[in-house]
């Protein structure tokens, strides 16, 4: 099961006020919504590929309404994994449209939402969550990209999804694609927040709970990662230091300062050890530990003495 199917089997068991339901059904509607003529005249027609759905669809409209209904399943192609469903109204449909403003003063169906309709702050809550329901999926938090959107055929109505989501501080943003336009949330902290938004309580638990494992996942990989580019490096540094020795003790012999004495032995001792490494193995040759400042400032010394000898010996040829 996906994950996007998890929150809309949650959301779709959710029980409101009666106000709430009807705000939730208008954006069920606007989403999946389509008006068709048949035989028995008009009807109002809602579809989708989740049974969960249907349900919740059915029983608002049963409730709300007391409207007899017709669902069929109709086969997709083999491409597609689940069966669409169909939910179909014959019963008082000018007055369930009048009713979830489907129509608007535009004349247009499914495009418009009456303001009066989600006014309330539950209101608002219920319409993300219908439109969700109806026409929303939602990244697994597993995966590398964290990506919510609701499809809509209308950028009205998109824009409605939008403007309602940024009462709530979801920043949603709206694209156009190849069925028509999203309204789509990106940022991570933002998606979690609108689960909460839309009551879907478990899902959030389930999202947070896999986005603090793989951040903590990645946390530990970009550690490791940032150990062993400093132990390469260390060794990378190690090797120049060793080379710039060999210099010095080729032109000096006996001549080399002590404090270089005590550097040159650490590094042919320890030769891939960090700074910090050799400022600990310090104690075990000499009386006082050398700081790492001063096991740094020793080895720049060296290599400036060492191209210093490089410099004088090609002069000489």
């Amino acid at each position: 099961m996906s994950f996007s199917t998890t929150v809309k089997t949650e959301l779709s068991s959710l029980h409101h006020l009666e106000c709430c339901n009807k705000a939730e059904l208008s954006a069920l509607f606007h989403i999946g919504g389509s008006i068709e003529l048949s035989s028995l005249g008009i009807q109002l027609v809602f579809q989708s590929t989740n049974n969960a759905v249907i349900r919740k669809v059915t029983k608002l409209l049963k409730d709300i309404y007391k409207v007899e209904l017709q669902i069929l399943s109709k086969k997709q192609t083999k491409f597609q994994k689940h069966d669409l469903f169909l939910l179909s109204v014959h019963d008082k449909v000018d007055f369930i449209i009048n009713d979830l403003s489907l129509l608007g003063k535009s004349g247009m169906f499914f495009q418009e939402t009456n303001p009066e309709l989600i006014e309330k702050d539950c209101c608002k809550r219920a319409y993300l969550r219908g439109a969700f329901l109806a026409g929303g999926s939602l990244n697994s938090p597993e995966t590398a990209s964290y990506h919510l959107e609701i499809q809509t055929f209308s950028l009205p109505q998109a824009e409605v999804i939008q403007n309602i989501a940024k009462e709530f501080a979801l920043n949603a943003k709206v694209s156009k694609n190849k069925r028509g336009y999203i309204a789509y949330i990106k940022e991570a902290e933002k998606i979690a927040d609108f689960l909460k938004v839309v009551g879907a309580t478990n899902s959030l638990f389930e999202y947070e709970d896999s986005r603090i494992k793989r951040d903590f996942k990645n946390s530990i990989n970009r550690v490791i990662n940032c150990d062993i580019a400093n132990e390469r490096k260390a060794i990378e540094a190690g090797i120049k230091q060793l080379e710039y020795i060999e210099i010095i003790e080729r032109h000096l012999h006996d001549q080399i300062p002590n404090s270089m004495k005590e550097a040159i032995l650490l590094r042919k001792t320890y030769p891939e050890s960090t700074l910090h490494e050799l400022s600990f193995a310090s104690l075990e040759h000499y009386d006082d530990q050398i700081s790492k400042s001063a096991l740094n400032h020793r080895y720049r010394a060296i290599k400036d003495l060492a191209l210093k000898l490089l410099i004088e010996e090609e002069g000489e040829e």
